[in-house]
């Protein structure tokens, strides 16, 4: 009987899972484009499969509006819009949507081509079955946000717009570190459990930094309190606590405003100090120095871009330019972890 061949490192599959990386990155920002031009509305119904076709004709695009000027936001916020007004939210949302059923191809076929082909390492493949699995969930996750928005709200509710984007964030976070698995192969590192813990910490922190900044998008948090460092010429906003204490984690725009500022802060102290320590550590391997560095400078840009977005009121370059250095700061985190358990 002929062995099955069952590599621990595969550069092919590697390279598949950074593909397919690089498409939800491709995503995240499209998806980012879609809330910040309020778009994400635009289409009313889930058709995973019959919906990958845009409207075909003039009378296609009337029955498509039609449907739009049923829902809150239409009646509330968007009486006057044209068919042209439409079509040009349209089809942010359907590139989004577009992009999410590529992914979905553009993983499933190379993940049974290299089953066939005995390319997959053995234990890397519930993993990608996992992720494959988090994929589809993403969709209904991301219909469930919508859907949100069509009946009682004139936007998609902040909880779930920040649960839809963290379930992005995790299944990109799992692709690359598949990825990395797949290229190094097995391999343990030498490293006290402090230091993988702590670097696994950071990845963890800039998650949740960009689930409230999702949060700060959902509630629309960053067009109040332009000033910085105060809000509104105070340390602590007067309104944190408007709604009672749930409501204002969520929807409060002061609350959700100065949770993300507050996180950036201790995120911001946190890379620089694991900078400086693992420069004075002799258990830190060398390589991992200029990583910890580019890990701090990033989270240093990314939170003077913020600061500059907050005072110009959350313009849409600079917002989109935010959350897109955001997901790079993320990767950088993610490999930093990475390394320092490989290391």
């Amino acid at each position: 009987m002929r062995q099955v061949r069952s590599p621990d490192r595969s550069g092919a599959t590697a390279i598949w899972l950074f593909a397919v990386a690089a498409l939800v990155f491709a995503m995240i920002v499209v998806g980012g484009a879609t809330r910040l031009t309020e778009s994400g509305l635009s289409i009313t119904e889930w058709k995973p499969i019959s919906g990958a076709l845009p409207p075909l004709s003039h009378a296609a695009w009337l029955e498509e509006f039609g449907k739009y000027r049923q829902i809150p936001q239409f009646r509330l916020l968007n009486p006057d819009m044209t068919l042209a007004g439409f079509q040009s939210i349209y089809w942010w949302e359907w590139t989004h949507r577009l992009l999410g059923r590529l992914i979905g191809a553009a993983f499933l076929v190379p993940f049974v081509v290299l089953l066939v082909l005995r390319e997959l390492p053995r234990r890397l493949i519930w993993r990608c079955a996992a992720l494959f699995a988090l994929g589809g969930l993403q969709g209904l996750v991301g219909w469930w946000m919508v859907a949100s928005g069509l009946t009682h709200r004139v936007e998609v509710a902040p909880e779930r717009l920040a649960i839809h984007l963290g379930l992005a964030l995790v299944i990109i976070c799992g692709l690359l570190w598949t990825g990395f698995e797949a290229w190094a192969g097995p391999g343990r590192s030498s490293i006290a459990r402090r230091w993988q813990a702590g670097s696994l910490a950071l990845a963890c922190g800039v998650l949740f930094q960009m689930m409230l900044g999702a949060l700060v998008a959902g509630n629309r948090a960053g067009r109040i309190y332009t000033d910085w460092p105060l809000m509104n010429g105070r340390l602590f906003p007067a309104d944190y606590w408007a709604g009672g204490f749930f409501h204002a984690l969520l929807h409060s725009q002061a609350a959700v405003q100065f949770n993300h500022r507050l996180v950036a802060y201790l995120l911001l102290a946190g890379v620089i100090a694991n900078a400086v320590l693992v420069f004075r550590s002799r258990n830190v391997s060398r390589d991992a120095r200029p990583l910890a560095v580019a890990l701090a400078v990033l989270v240093g840009l990314q939170a003077v871009l913020g600061v500059v977005t907050l005072m110009f009121a959350a313009p849409l370059g600079l917002s989109l330019a935010h959350q897109c250095l955001a997901a790079v700061v993320l990767v950088a985190a993610l490999g930093y972890a990475w390394r320092i358990r490989r290391a």
